[in-house]
């Protein structure tokens, strides 16, 4: 490890050691592991895990989400930050990224547990030229490129894809997926897709169902190489669904093969206050769950899906 000077460094950002030692003291209170001081010079020991735009923007050079990063240390929630900024005309591909949230949303009147710098809380402005009734076909997409991330990162990974928004490891949950829209009767005005994965939660209260990454593996994982491969694996997705026809029949097909619950599964659906058990039986053409029950098959448009 290098030990750099003072009066070097200042020399280099053509600045006064005071500053230099100032600056120094701000990034230890960022995490930055900083040894020395101004007599004997500096080292870098090691740099926390942040999700910092100019870290993240070389690695999403050619996608829609490399232009426009905003990063927050605490926050409500990144979906209403970026839903108040998609109002005001904020560019499609803006990216919100929270360490922490004190108000993170999950689906209805769920929250989301958001501790600092252990997970990735991210929304993204989108402004597709389709039909609302698109909307949810966008959520399966987003699970796909959520699985694909995790995958890209560790292969051994075996995500679980349960319809619309979830994705589990070992039956417990690591990844929750908000998406809310903005639109005319004909007309998506824009798209929030808001992602939460748990990444290096050592532990959660016992009355949920989660885990995290480094539950599941037994090992740290970096959130900015993850939180790369998910912008990345968000673009492509978002980019067939918004160029290819086949796309939609693509995702559909995509999702079923890597997910447990779309066939086969017995379930109970809890329905606008009625509750419903049967058996999933696919996806219809627009995305909506079928499930077998024993007056019928019924399409499942919203509402709450669990394992019997």
């Amino acid at each position: 490890m290098v030990v750099v000077s003072g009066t070097k460094i200042a020399q280099e950002i053509h600045s006064s050691r005071s500053e230099v030692w100032r600056l120094i003291q701000q990034l230890r209170g960022l995490g930055v592991d900083v040894a020395g001081h101004p007599a004997t010079g500096y080292q870098l020991r090691s740099v926390p895990d942040l999700l910092l735009p100019e870290i993240l923007r070389p690695l999403l050079r050619g996608t829609i989400f490399g232009q426009h990063l905003h990063h927050f240390y605490k926050m409500g929630s990144t979906n209403m930050a970026a839903m108040a900024a998609a109002a005001e005309g904020a560019p499609e591909g803006s990216v919100f990224l929270a360490e922490e949230q004190t108000a993170g949303r999950g689906r209805g009147s769920n929250s989301w547990q958001s501790p600092r710098s252990t997970g990735i809380y991210c929304s993204v402005v989108l402004r597709p030229a389709q039909p609302p009734a698109e909307v949810l076909v966008l959520s399966l997409a987003a699970g796909l490129a959520v699985r694909a991330a995790i995958q890209q990162v560790d292969s051994r990974v075996q995500p679980d894809l349960k319809w619309p928004n979830d994705v589990l490891i070992g039956g417990q949950k690591v990844c929750g997926i908000l998406t809310e829209m903005n639109a005319e009767a004909t007309r998506v005005r824009y798209i929030v897709v808001g992602i939460g994965i748990n990444v290096n939660q050592a532990s959660f209260p016992t009355d949920l169902a989660a885990t995290s990454l480094r539950l599941a593996t037994g090992s740290e994982w970096s959130r900015v190489e993850l939180a790369a491969a998910l912008l990345k694996s968000l673009d492509r997705e978002y980019r067939q669904l918004t160029g290819d026809a086949d796309a939609r029949s693509s995702i559909l097909r995509r999702f079923a093969e890597n997910s447990s619950w779309v066939n086969g599964k017995a379930v109970r659906i809890e329905e606008n206050g009625s509750l419903s058990e049967g058996t999933t039986e696919g996806l219809d053409e627009r995305g909506f769950l079928l499930v077998r029950t024993p007056s019928g098959v019924k399409t499942v448009l919203s509402g709450t899906v669990r394992e019997r």
